[in-house]
């Protein structure tokens, strides 16, 4: 019998990769090939949810600020492999500088508010979001770093074994464009992200994040040092926000303080509460909806016009009211999310009267 569901797992997990490495032209046949680039960007959120699930889901660190680490992490890629300073790193340089800076970020973020919680930690990490933004914004004077609010333009793709991923490559017999072949980049990223947080979730070092999470005074009486176990949950959650945003400006190839703004933030903390927090499918969800809903809004207006000649409503310019209902819905019919975890739900069902 075990043998049997072993290979029920094997084969559900092959049907599964075949479907992911199959999925991106099944979209472009469907929907186009704009939502190949839409697919692309929601494997970059997932990346940041999960890293953020880290320090709210685990952690229970309610984190306003994270949308800095991602800044860190693409400014460094985009002064690392431009023409701005002169210098092209190959990216298997740039990658981990990037997310050791971010790394370095979360801990310079994490040490001054080590006995802060709640509301207080959500302004003060609102607050370093937002001077890491308009710090990227004014550093262009006296010397020139970032080029302040006109961004850095001409930022080097991913070039992975002699292929630039920012041109159209031939590779076993198949034309694969710029979007497709970042799929394929970020998937194997999202991949190691996923990996490595369930790891962190079912070692002893997710157990005293939890333990934090759930009483810090009991956890400091029992042994574990809190300290410590706090700054480096805001240093691994930086660390994917860092490897989120190189891959970010890669694909982009341009990045500007803009794209970093207090919204971002308030975005990937959404996709993190819709989904469910601190369970890993249901962040991911909580991602792909978040991401994805509002753009498929977008196109109804064109849907109206081809089926009526005129638009009556378009959902695209209330996109985000509709959000904004939605998660209100979401509070109050699923407060633990789409797919909560076991804990999080028994914890929900304990306090309800």
């Amino acid at each position: 019998m075990l043998e049997a569901l072993r290979g029920k797992v094997w084969l559900s997990a092959g049907l599964l990769l075949i479907g992911l490495l199959l999925l991106p032209f099944l979209v472009e046949a469907g929907l186009g090939k704009s939502w190949v680039r839409i697919l692309d960007f929601a494997l970059l959120y997932i990346m940041l949810a999960l890293g953020l699930n880290i320090v709210v889901g685990y952690a229970g660190l309610l984190d306003l600020g994270y949308v800095a680490f991602y800044a860190v992490g693409a400014y460094c890629w985009a002064l690392l492999a431009s023409p701005h300073f002169g210098l092209d790193l190959p990216f298997w340089m740039i990658l981990p500088i990037g997310a050791a800076m971010a790394a370095l970020f979360g801990v310079l973020l994490g040490a001054p508010t080590l006995r802060l919680r709640g509301d207080y930690l959500a302004i003060v990490t609102l607050g370093f979001g937002e001077i890491i933004r308009i710090f990227l914004n004014n550093l262009n004077s006296p010397v020139n770093i970032t080029n302040g609010p006109q961004g850095i333009t001409q930022i080097e793709p991913v070039n992975l074994f002699g292929f630039s991923l920012g041109k159209t490559q031939e590779v076993f017999g198949l034309t694969l464009s710029s979007p497709h072949m970042y799929y394929y980049l970020f998937l194997a990223c999202v991949a190691l992200v996923v990996f490595v947080s369930m790891r962190l979730e079912n070692s002893r070092i997710g157990r005293a994040w939890v333990a934090i999470r759930e009483d810090e005074m009991a956890a400091a009486a029992s042994g574990i040092n809190t300290r410590n176990i706090k700054l480096l949950a805001f240093a691994m959650g930086a660390t994917f926000g860092g490897l989120s945003g190189g891959l970010f400006a890669s694909f982009q190839g341009f990045v500007s303080p803009e794209s970093f703004n207090l919204m971002e933030s308030i975005m990937i903390l959404a996709m993190i509460v819709l989904g469910g927090m601190g369970n890993i499918w249901g962040v991911i969800l909580g991602a792909l909806l978040v991401t994805m809903i509002p753009e498929a809004l977008r196109y109804t207006g064109d849907l109206q016009r081809v089926l009526f000649g005129q638009v009556f409503i378009d959902p695209a310019d209330l996109r985000m009211l509709l959000f904004g209902i939605a998660l209100v819905l979401m509070m109050i019919f699923r407060p633990a999310g789409l797919l909560p975890s076991k804990q999080r739900k028994r914890e929900l069902a304990e306090e309800a009267p």
